[in-house]
């Protein structure tokens, strides 16, 4: 069963998810996104990063997984490592940060009454402790979710062509282009989540049409549109954005 919640982190998503056995055998792929999760699965604290193809967690039957979703280009600074580190990676925490201390945060976790909660807190003191946000990473990203080209949202937020694409791989782990991809198919599937007709959900999303919508599916979810609708419509199908680790 998969729940998910907005965070008290600005943008942020507090996601929960148990897999009985009966889900076992079937394929829960996390798509991309733009995001990167702060996960506390089994007794331990990994970070995903963010994908550029489907992710299909395994292992995980029977585990209690959670994670903070980070909104697309904030985690670097919280986690303190350029995204593109962490592409198509899922790593320790301990890895990224001192191991004395991801050992402390893994006992207090452990013991706490609720771990979700103490997950958030992570992030929360993480956040304060960085200070104000860049406000970058959610210009580019209102930018080309509005429909603006890599060349468009450059001048929108007045950096050159190589300055974009270098503030993204840091930010969100790839490029702009590579960016606008991930985010047209996400606004796609929203759309064909919520019963919209592929044609129409390939256009409003910004694809030339369906076909185009196929192939992005194909490429980015290595899913058909078709087994994407079925999967979407099971009773036990997550958000694609929801990430597990193996």
């Amino acid at each position: 069963m998969y729940e998910e919640r907005a965070s008290r982190l600005d943008g942020a998503v507090i996601w929960t998810r148990t897999v009985t056995a009966d889900e076992g055998s079937t394929p829960y792929p996390v798509l991309p996104d733009g995001c990167m999760d702060l996960l506390w699965t089994g007794g331990r604290l990994l970070v995903a990063g963010p994908d550029t193809h489907a992710y299909a967690p395994e292992g995980i039957t029977g585990l209690h997984c959670a994670g903070v979703r980070f909104a697309p280009g904030s985690a670097p600074a919280l986690l303190g490592v350029p995204a593109h580190e962490l592409r198509d990676r899922r790593v320790e925490l301990a890895d990224l940060w001192s191991p004395a201390e991801v050992r402390a945060l893994t006992g207090r976790l452990a013991a706490a009454a609720d771990p979700v909660a103490a997950l958030e807190a992570v992030a929360l003191r993480r956040a304060a402790a960085a200070g104000p946000p860049d406000p970058l990473p959610r210009a580019v990203v209102d930018g080309l979710n509005a429909g603006r080209t890599v060349t468009a949202t450059a001048d929108a937020v007045g950096l050159g062509a190589r300055q974009l694409y270098r503030r993204s791989l840091d930010a969100f782990g790839y490029g702009p282009k590579t960016l606008a991809r991930v985010l047209r198919l996400q606004r796609a599937l929203t759309l064909v989540r919520a019963g919209t007709p592929y044609a129409e959900a390939a256009l409003a999303a910004g694809c030339a049409d369906q076909a185009h919508l196929a192939r992005e599916t194909r490429d980015l979810a290595g899913l058909t549109l078709g087994a994407y609708t079925a999967l979407a419509n099971s009773e036990t199908a997550q958000p694609s954005g929801s990430r597990t680790t193996a």
